[in-house]
């Protein structure tokens, strides 16, 4: 199961995902155009339902379960953004960020952890963000739950363990999706300056570390976060 699976970068890891011989569920929020045609390209099944919303999740999941089996892998990939300097944020924007970035990570691993634990067997990655170890100009409310998601790996890691469940996040740095083309032209230049590689990230990138991840052989990896950011920030 890949929350916000059908687009940009989870898009990719839900096709990395199938190519290394998954059935992946591609979750989405409300573009149906979009999720129609990811599905038609990839074969990838798609299913509507909000990760913000816990018992919305509680039910998508088990309805994912039903159709297609036992979800193993978990990845926690959907995020929007709500920009702007703190002291002219609304709660709403701040409320909006940390349901649908943090909280989604609780009720999706809480709507299929008990079965993994049954199975002793279970890969959880969760898509944090390099903002959220750097901290970033007008994304109070981003840096936070992103930063957020990095302790809930570790700690969640721990009481998994025992059970032959790795929970890990991936931390991007600026990636080619709509998002990063929303930046003007001269300000992405600046970013690329800033990057050691000279470019910015592919979602393919997130997507074959991701796909590492869900792997048999990363069982004796559990509570990283592994940065791919091109060296922008070594954390």
């Amino acid at each position: 199961m890949v929350t916000g699976g059908t687009r940009g970068i989870g898009e990719a890891i839900s096709i990395a995902l199938k190519e290394q011989g998954c059935t992946v569920a591609a979750v989405y929020a409300s573009n149906d155009a979009a999720a129609k045609e990811f599905t038609e390209r990839t074969g990838i099944a798609h299913y509507k339902f909000d990760i913000s919303d816990y018992d919305a999740v509680q039910a998508g999941a088990a309805q994912i379960e039903k159709d297609l089996g036992p979800i193993d892998i978990l990845v926690n990939n959907a995020g929007i953004t709500r920009d702007g300097v703190m002291h002219k944020m609304s709660y709403q924007e701040w409320h909006e960020v940390i349901e649908t970035n943090l909280s989604s990570c609780f009720s999706c691993a809480h709507a299929v952890l008990q079965g993994m634990r049954e199975r002793e067997f279970g890969r959880i990655i969760n898509i944090g963000s390099m903002n959220g170890q750097a901290g970033q100009y007008g994304q109070v409310n981003y840096a936070a739950a992103k930063s957020g998601i990095h302790g809930f790996t570790k700690a969640l890691a721990q009481e998994c363990a025992p059970k032959g469940i790795t929970v890990n996040a991936v931390a991007p740095g600026y990636v080619d999706t709509e998002m990063v083309r929303a930046v003007p032209p001269q300000v992405l230049e600046k970013i690329i300056k800033r990057i050691p590689v000279g470019r910015i990230g592919h979602a393919e990138d997130i997507a074959r570390v991701c796909a590492f991840l869900a792997m048999d052989e990363s069982g004796f990896i559990t509570g990283s976060t592994i940065s791919v950011n091109g060296g922008q920030h070594m954390y």
